[in-house]
């Protein structure tokens, strides 16, 4: 299952460069701000069907701010999610997909197939058992490397036993991947773990980079400051306005602040950069500048 990137930029160009590839910025919170409705059980997902152009329109924002990476409108069209809805999970993705590759057309814009956690991100208590926990990873991954992903983007991920599972089912299947996790103040993961010992755990399954998104921009300055970052790492912080809601999310940390915040952190060189929720194609024109000036 593993995909070539072709004439595409890769996470090795950008390590040969010592520039970080730019990951675009947020699109659920986004999508918000154009009015587009929330839905109760997959979030901004139905907006592949409902609102395509505007999907579209988003993402050549964000390639024209500079994007080196854009993530799939997936987040919640994995099987758990959409299991709860009347609409289907394999349309959901086709349809993100086809979105994205029309978007990054003469392009060498990489495409990130977004997989979420199984349930909802903040949520410590799960309803799930493990094999429904794998089942639908698998699932969501297959679909999409079907559709068209030039890598999975395991987002948000804060459970030791569903980081298990994606890694080992990654490594297995010789996808590349980037596992991508949420941590607290205390630097754990919500499972409890403690985040030196998550990294390592993840190190032995080949990720091509770990992340740290939706984290606070405090939480990552604790990291920066207490773990060696002596690995392929990137980061997408949270921009909003601190209130972890899946409505109405307004952004909290300016363009300029974050570019700030980013240029700051360059000398432990991340593979990649970008923005996470309340953010907007100005903080990733703002990364841009920083990178390139």
């Amino acid at each position: 299952m593993s995909k070539n990137l072709g004439n595409k930029l890769s996470f090795k160009e950008a390590k040969k460069n010592g520039r970080p590839l730019i990951l675009d910025g947020a699109m659920g919170s986004l999508l918000q701000q154009y009015n587009v409705p929330v839905d109760s059980h997959i979030w901004m997902s139905k907006a592949n069907i409902d609102y395509p152009e505007i999907i579209k329109d988003i993402y050549h924002q964000y390639i024209e701010a500079g994007a080196d990476i854009i993530t799939t409108n997936t987040f919640r069209t994995n099987p758990v999610a959409v299991n709860n809805s009347d609409l289907n999970s394999e349309e959901l993705v086709k349809q993100a997909l086809s979105i994205a590759q029309n978007s990054v057309q003469n392009t060498k814009v990489i495409i990130a197939g977004s997989n979420p956690p199984a349930e909802d991100c903040y949520q410590i208590e799960r309803t799930l058992n493990k094999d429904e926990i794998e089942k639908n990873h698998k699932e969501h991954i297959d679909l999409l490397l079907k559709y068209g992903s030039d890598f999975i983007l395991n987002e948000t991920q804060s459970h030791l036993d569903e980081i298990e599972i994606i890694c080992k089912y990654c490594y297995s299947n010789q996808i590349q991947y980037v596992l991508s996790l949420f941590v607290n103040d205390e630097l754990k993961i919500l499972s409890g773990e403690d985040i030196k010992d998550v990294i390592d755990f993840i190190h032995n399954y080949n990720p091509l980079a770990i992340g740290f998104n939706c984290t606070t921009i405090s939480t990552f300055l604790d990291i920066y400051k207490n773990i060696e970052l002596n690995f392929s790492w990137g980061l997408y912080l949270n921009c909003g306005d601190g209130s972890f809601s899946d409505v109405n999310i307004k952004c909290g940390v300016s363009p300029t602040e974050y570019a700030q915040v980013v240029k700051n952190i360059l000398d432990k060189t991340p593979l990649f950069v970008g923005a996470c929720c309340g953010s907007s194609p100005e903080h990733i024109k703002k990364l841009k500048v920083i990178l390139d000036g």
